[in-house]
């Protein structure tokens, strides 16, 4: 089932839009600012975006570019603003289509479709062995084995930002990644100075996953330049190429 996330601050327009997608069997989310449309999109990550450009705290474009750090999910812009120059920013920012308002919902359904149909299918989420701890991107989870069992493991709970902030850093094995790179990829745009939610939110992920949060295996500090993840030296090559160009 394809899921979408509908972005737009009139209420009317976001349940008409919940209610002719659930009826064509879409898993629809919706959000009526840029913020909530963020975190909807971190907890709960979309195949494609509706997008209307003109929100409340912040402008739609700086949504697209909140988005476009971390997934390539298709936006479709969903706008009253007719302006060319618009049309040019929202696409060069990393749009897909541009519906103008007032829209049909059959051609709405038919840009839908045929932005779908363009997005590449992607490699199979990757798991990641950290030590005794598995981690399953695709179903996010991860789990601690137990020795000497065949029952699984069990479960390590992870907050949406906090997985959110640990698959950035996975699909970018061994590369060092600024602390406004991870803030603009996980919290978005406005959130340059947040430094200390970042630093909050690494200790956190440590404690649940390395062995030692006092001196980490695999979730590195680079003073004064940002963190990376350290892949163990048994990776193969091949899981850390496929974390590289995985897109989350």
């Amino acid at each position: 089932m394809t899921r979408v996330l509908v972005v737009d601050d009139e209420p009317q327009i976001l349940r008409a839009l919940r209610i002719n997608l659930r009826v064509r069997q879409y898993d629809v989310y919706t959000a009526a600012t840029g913020a909530q449309a963020l975190e909807e999109a971190a907890a709960h990550p979309p195949d494609l975006v509706i997008l209307d450009l003109g929100l409340p705290d912040m402008d739609g474009v700086d949504v697209i570019g909140g988005l476009r750090g971390w997934t390539a999910a298709p936006i479709i812009v969903l706008s009253g603003r007719a302006d060319s120059t618009d049309k040019v920013e929202a696409l060069d920012a990393g749009a897909d289509d541009y519906v103008t308002k007032p829209f049909g919902v059959a051609e709405l359904l038919a840009r839908m479709r045929a932005a779908v149909r363009r997005t590449p299918a992607a490699d199979e989420p990757p798991r990641v062995q950290l030590g005794d701890l598995t981690v399953d991107l695709g179903a996010k989870r991860v789990t601690r084995d137990l020795d000497g069992q065949d029952q699984g493991g069990t479960d390590i709970r992870l907050t949406p930002t906090e997985w959110h902030l640990l698959e950035v850093l996975l699909r970018n094995p061994g590369k060092l990644l600024s602390q406004k790179q991870l803030l603009r990829d996980v919290w978005g745009p406005g959130y340059d100075n947040a430094g200390g939610n970042l630093r909050l939110y690494m200790a956190q992920l440590r404690r649940k996953l390395e062995p030692d949060p006092a001196r980490p295996r695999w979730l590195i500090t680079e003073p004064g330049m940002g963190y990376r993840f350290q892949p163990p030296e048994r990776s193969s090559p091949a899981v850390n190429q496929l974390l590289a160009r995985w897109t989350i």
